[in-house]
């Protein structure tokens, strides 16, 4: 039993989690241990995963926790969710729950919320099926979470849609079957701004490149443009010029989600790092039994309890369906600032063996540099908090 079980299992009823979301966690930390962890460093090295990866995942049910099950979803909730992304720590691997989370939390509930009947049959099923593979489609080279200022164009010709442009930072994007596309179809600004869905099929794309980055090695992250690419109106995602509002939706759900796992992340590293101390030993004596680090980890356990209760505490209103705006970003600020501190710490703590990528230390500390940066910096965050305060 995971030491993040134990941890909720002697908490108060709120948050509450069911024996069935405790079901999800042992499933999905038994699939990271056997079909990903084993891995991770070979896949790193690589830089990609196995496709078939996606379809295993989607075999037990991950990429439509939330979704009806008339679309091959399990109708679950956000408790649901969390247990699934806090079990992902033990796949030692930033890369896998990054693509996966894209699939599961990032596109495929706006598809569940917005599509038609149509488009949840054509796109919505084979996704959660893991048939087919997702990508958002939002950032380009000018920025990221100024969604507001995108330069991609959407032309109205007959009854298709003529898009061409450009984004970046795209994840899954060198293999997505198709993108959740933001382009801009009416006056610059937030009211000019509509959801596409994009088949990658679609004659005029093409892959720039797949970028290099200093973490998340296994994870594509992608350069794609657009040539007048011509896509029927039919695939407007909810209703044309209101793709502004959807991005701001969805961002909640996403910064959510960055929490979880960076927090989740974290404690995997720490409860690591403290059986490394207990069986290396220095000057006569286990290293985790000098003050120094004892104290140190003491420290961080609090800090991660505090994380963890506030994000419980957005994820509870998220659930319910309220406001979370607030609490969502306090989550994402918090835990993605605290994580950097953690694993500097864990690293240290192995010394030499955590400046290898041999140990998931060392790429867990590569990794998490991301969570500052990813799903809007943590400037950004502290920029919404001032206004959601009036600061």
């Amino acid at each position: 039993m995971s030491d993040v079980l134990v941890a909720t299992e002697t908490k108060a009823e709120y948050p509450y989690f069911t024996e069935e979301h405790e079901m999800i966690r042992r499933t999905v930390k038994r699939f990271c241990l056997e079909e990903i962890a084993p891995y991770a460093e070979e896949w790193d090295h690589a830089g990609i995963f196995p496709r078939e990866l996606f379809k295993k995942a989607a075999n037990l049910g991950l990429f439509g926790i939330r979704i009806d099950p008339e679309w091959g979803g399990l109708g679950l909730d956000w408790w649901a969710s969390a247990a699934y992304m806090e079990a992902m720590a033990y796949s030692d691997s930033g890369s896998i729950n990054m693509a996966l989370m894209v699939q599961s939390e990032i596109t495929l509930p706006v598809l569940a919320e917005l599509g038609t009947r149509e488009q949840k049959e054509e796109f919505l099923r084979p996704a959660i099926a893991g048939d087919t593979i997702a990508a958002l489609g939002i950032s380009e080279p000018g920025g990221g979470s100024d969604v507001a200022a995108l330069k991609t164009r959407a032309r109205i010709d007959g009854s298709d849609l003529v898009i061409s442009g450009q984004k970046l930072w795209i994840t899954n994007g060198t293999r997505a079957d198709f993108i959740i596309l933001a382009v801009r179809t009416g006056a610059e600004g937030h009211k000019g701004v509509s959801m596409v869905l994009f088949p990658t099929k679609t004659k005029g794309f093409s892959v720039g490149k797949k970028l290099k980055k200093v973490g998340n090695m296994a994870s594509d992250t992608a350069e794609l443009f657009f040539d007048e690419c011509r896509v029927p109106m039919r695939n407007i995602l909810g209703e044309m010029n209101k793709g502004f509002y959807y991005v701001m939706h969805n961002f909640q759900g996403e910064r959510l989600a960055a929490a979880i796992l960076a927090l989740s992340g974290s404690e995997k590293a720490v409860r690591d790092a403290l059986e490394y101390g207990k069986n290396r030993t220095a000057f006569g004596q286990p290293i985790g039994h000098y003050q120094v680090w004892r104290h140190r980890f003491a420290e961080h356990l609090t800090n991660i309890e505090a994380g963890r209760w506030l994000t419980y505490r957005a994820l509870d209103l998220l659930n319910r369906n309220q406001k979370a705006v607030r609490e969502v970003t306090m989550a994402k600020l918090f835990t993605s600032e605290l994580s950097q501190k953690v694993m500097y710490d864990c690293m240290q703590m192995f010394g030499g063996f955590g400046y290898t990528t041999e140990y998931p230390i060392g790429r867990s500390w590569r990794d998490v540099r991301l969570n500052t940066i990813g799903a809007g910096t943590s400037e950004i965050m502290k920029e919404i908090l001032a206004k959601e305060e009036k600061i």
